[in-house]
């Protein structure tokens, strides 16, 4: 067996900006790779996650043009943290606003955990401007999924790590995890609100990898971060992302026509796999991988391994 892919070669952008998408947000964006190569557009997880200089290594920097954003209130984008005019299908425009800022017609779309659910969303939105669809870790927000990770499934597995989440909530309320924690992330006292932001961040940072990885429970650790991504994630959850329950599945066949791929972990906590089979088998012209002893996060070898090889092949590099 030949051996596992990983990372291209560290890379800086060749371009950056600050696109004004109005509602008083402006986006962090920056291309990396070639200019005029295979265009591509990368969305990241949280949703409040931000992008990092490892995901622009996904792809073969001479044979792509890829365009990463940090999505509305997160990372370099402003306002920080900033709930207001922050929905899915704000996302799925401004990334239409990317595409025409990048002049092409169409692209590919590379997105996984949440990144999964807005690559779905603007797909079905806009079939006609995806050249191929790579989502990984997929999440489709229904009911069930948000109980599994927020309320009860993912807390039989790591008890120790679900009493830290608890924490913070009163016995009372935790009957509404969800709810309690949007009180106090969107409330008026600055400690309750990092404090809750912290243990919401942690709890994800600490079960989205098979085995434990210190530098990513250090990133969701960090004030500033943990804020955003908790404010944002805990926003969009409430809402259910704005979309009708199973509405990306059921609106899959949308997406015939598009090559595509989908990369699942067998041990993903927070995305359980039920939701990838189902997607699998609703969605033509896909391909299906499981990956064996991995959980969520891209960065665990035979994940990884399969995206970039994904990337590789939609190039057209053998």
């Amino acid at each position: 067996m030949s051996a596992l892919r990983t990372y291209y070669l560290e890379i800086e952008p060749f371009e950056t900006g600050q696109l004004d998408v109005g509602d008083g947000h402006v986006i962090h964006w920056e291309r990396v790779g070639t200019r005029g190569a295979k265009p591509a557009v990368f969305l990241h997880g949280g949703p409040g996650g931000g992008i990092s200089p490892n995901q622009r290594r996904l792809f073969d920097p001479k044979l792509y043009d890829v365009t990463l954003f940090d999505q509305r209130g997160c990372g370099r984008s402003t306002p920080h943290a900033e709930l207001e005019a922050n929905t899915t299908w704000h996302l799925v425009e401004d990334i239409e606003r990317l595409r025409r800022l990048v002049g092409v017609e169409k692209w590919q779309v590379f997105g996984g955990s949440w990144g999964s659910t807005l690559a779905l969303a603007y797909a079905e939105t806009h079939p006609e401007r995806v050249s191929e669809l790579i989502v990984r870790g997929i999440y489709t927000l229904q009911k069930s999924e948000l109980d599994w990770y927020y309320q009860f499934g993912v807390s039989e597995m790591f008890p120790d790590k679900w009493e830290r989440f608890l924490a913070p909530i009163p016995e009372a309320e935790r009957g509404d995890l969800m709810a309690a924690y949007r009180k106090r992330l969107t409330g008026p006292d600055r400690a309750a609100q990092i404090e809750a932001a912290k243990a919401w961040s942690l709890w994800e940072g600490e079960t989205i990898t098979l085995l434990p990885d210190p530098a990513l429970t250090s990133q969701h650790g960090n004030d500033d971060f943990a804020l955003a991504f908790a404010r944002i994630e805990n926003h969009y959850f409430t809402h259910a992302g704005w979309l009708e329950e199973g509405q990306l599945l059921r609106d899959a066949h949308k997406l015939r026509g598009i090559p595509g791929l989908i990369v699942h972990g067998r041990y993903d906590m927070p995305c359980p796999l039920r939701t990838a089979w189902d997607l699998a088998k609703a969605w033509p012209d896909v391909e299906f991988h499981i990956i064996e002893g991995a959980g969520h996060a891209y960065s665990e070898p035979g994940i990884l391994d399969r995206l970039i090889r994904t990337t590789d092949k939609f190039a057209g590099k053998v």
